[in-house]
C-alpha cells in the first residue's frame, strides 16, 4: 500500500519530497502518493527521469504554511496537502503519512481526520534512537506541551506497542 507524502511541506518543497519519493521508489520499491500542487510536482518529477510507475500525484489546492495556526487544515484549508494526506490514510488509500511541514497541522489533521485508537486521547510524535543494545523509542518529542498524567501513560503504552510491533524490541 502506498505512503502519502506531503510534497508541499517543508522549506524545500516540493524538490526534497519529490527527490525522496523517487529514491524510495527506485531503491526500496516503495509506492508513493505525492500530495500537492500537480504542476510543481510534475516539473520536479521530469527532472528525475523514470520512476517506474510507483509514484502517483494527488492534487491539493492549498498549503498550510509553517507560520499558520495548527488548526488551519481543519477550519480554513480543507483542501491542503497535509489534510489530504490524512484523508488518504483514513480512506485506506495510504498506509502512512509523511510530512516535513507544519508539525501542529500534521498532528491535528491526524487526530481529527484519521482519529486515534480507543483509549488514546492524544497522538504523540516518536523518535527511534540507536543505543548500545539496539533502539529506544522516545515519545513525545515536542508536539504536546500541556500533558496530563493520563497522556504520559498513553504515550508509554503507545511507545511500548510501537517498540514491540514495529521495531521488534522484546
Amino acid at each position: 500500500m502506498p505512503i502519502a507524502v506531503d510534497a508541499m511541506g517543508g522549506d524545500f518543497a516540493p524538490q526534497s519530497a519529490v527527490e525522496g519519493a523517487v529514491r524510495a521508489a527506485a531503491e526500496d520499491g516503495a509506492s508513493i502518493l505525492l500530495v500537492g500542487d500537480r504542476s510543481r510536482i510534475e516539473a520536479e518529477l521530469r527532472r528525475h527521469g523514470d520512476h517506474a510507475g510507483r509514484i502517483e500525484i494527488v492534487h491539493a489546492e492549498e498549503v498550510v504554511g509553517m507560520d499558520e495556526p495548527a488548526i488551519t487544515p481543519i477550519r480554513k484549508k480543507r483542501r491542503s496537502s497535509i489534510r489530504l494526506c490524512a484523508e488518504l490514510v483514513k480512506d485506506g488509500r495510504a498506509q502512512a503519512l509523511v510530512t516535513a511541514g507544519n508539525t501542529g497541522a500534521a498532528m491535528i489533521s491526524a487526530k481529527m481526520v484519521i482519529g486515534t485508537v480507543a483509549g488514546v486521547d492524544r497522538p504523540a510524535l516518536a523518535a527511534v534512537l540507536p543505543n548500545q543494545k539496539g533502539r529506544t523509542v522516545l515519545l513525545d518529542v515536542g508536539a504536546n506541551v500541556d500533558v496530563k498524567p493520563m497522556h504520559l501513560r498513553e504515550f508509554a503504552v503507545m511507545g511500548h506497542f510501537y517498540a514491540q510491533e514495529v521495531i521488534g524490541t522484546p
